[in-house]
């Protein structure tokens, strides 16, 4: 059995808390949090697990296997170090590091002690995102076109990273994971309007074979979406997370454009089809991904949201960041 060790009860720790005490109580040995109130919302909920403000006793306790690291982005590199370190398999929130030299340096350490690095790429796991993994592998979407997403709402602001390291590793994720190729260049843009840092902003990155990705992430926005287009050959879909019943609805819709002997004019043609919405498996993804997180520890097996899918990400968030600095120039990936 994988006994856990958690690092921080802020907005995503109880999560992740209740997740691995609901698939086996004893499996979570330890919650660490600096806030004695957060810790007081521990003990209630959990009288039986060990809590406390040093984050040592987890990481050098030798009854416990793994450490699940749920802090600010600034945070990640020292503590997943010194998890590593002390022989600890790691499941960290998203995104993996501030910077793709300290994710390289965790991969590096993890491939040389034997253990598993997870990122907490939640999305990957959702019943959408599953079955639009599923028409992509089947071709139904056939050839891909473009990612187009809308994460916007009103706050909640961040003091320490900018939207896009907020809430842009959402569907960054997702599109590495969709398209299975690494990224070329970056293009950002925004604007800082409050505090400092840039709360609206956009992103356009260029995959091989002209597939491209656009993400709108506004912490600005009177209302909060979260709608995706994907366009394929074949197919087309929107997916809109915040729908109950039809998360997703694929349309049978196209264009096709042909040329003929001795016409110099493209001859375009439309396709107008039915429309019709899959059903979606409603299964908590974070149960998912932490049952998924308990199997690769056990058998060896690498998952497909190790480090180097964290670090993929981060170098997009880099080249995203210089792109930002420079009123949009476009940036090497």
């Amino acid at each position: 059995m994988v006994r856990f060790g958690v690092i921080g009860y802020g907005y995503w720790g109880p999560n992740i808390v209740r997740n691995i005490n609901g698939i086996n109580p004893d499996m979570l040995a330890a919650v660490c949090d600096k806030s004695e109130k957060n810790l007081g919302r521990v003990k209630k909920a959990y009288p039986d697990v060990h809590v406390t403000t040093d984050a040592s006793e987890l990481l050098t306790d030798p009854t416990i296997d793994a450490i699940a690291v749920v802090t600010p982005v600034w945070t990640h590199f020292d503590l997943a170090r010194r998890a590593l370190q002390n022989g600890k398999h790691l499941f960290i929130e998203k995104p993996f590091t501030a910077t793709a030299h300290q994710a390289e340096e965790l991969i590096e350490l993890a491939e040389r002690n034997h253990l598993t690095i997870m990122v907490d790429h939640t999305f990957l796991f959702t019943g959408a995102v599953r079955k639009i993994r599923e028409l992509i592998d089947n071709n139904t979407l056939g050839k891909l076109y473009y990612y187009d997403s809308m994460r916007v709402n009103l706050g909640l602001f961040q003091h320490d990273v900018n939207v896009l390291w907020d809430l842009a590793p959402h569907d960054l994720s997702i599109v590495d994971y969709l398209i299975g190729r690494e990224a070329e260049a970056v293009i950002a843009t925004g604007a800082g309007h409050l505090n400092g840092h840039a709360d609206v902003a956009y992103m356009t990155i260029y995959f091989p074979d002209s597939v491209i990705a656009h993400l709108n992430v506004n912490w600005l926005s009177p209302v909060k979406v979260r709608t995706t287009l994907i366009g394929g050959e074949n197919k087309m879909l929107v997916w809109n997370d915040l729908e109950v019943d039809e998360k997703i609805k694929i349309y049978d819709r196209g264009v096709k454009i042909t040329n003929q002997e001795g016409v110099y004019d493209a001859l375009v043609s439309y396709r107008s089809g039915d429309m019709y919405s899959p059903k979606v498996e409603a299964t908590e993804a974070l149960k998912l991904e932490l049952t998924y997180f308990l199997e690769c520890v056990e058998s060896g097996k690498r998952p497909f949201n190790d480090g180097q899918s964290g670090l993929r990400v981060v170098r997009m968030l880099e080249a995203a960041e210089s792109s930002l600095k420079r009123k949009g120039e476009a940036v090497c990936a």
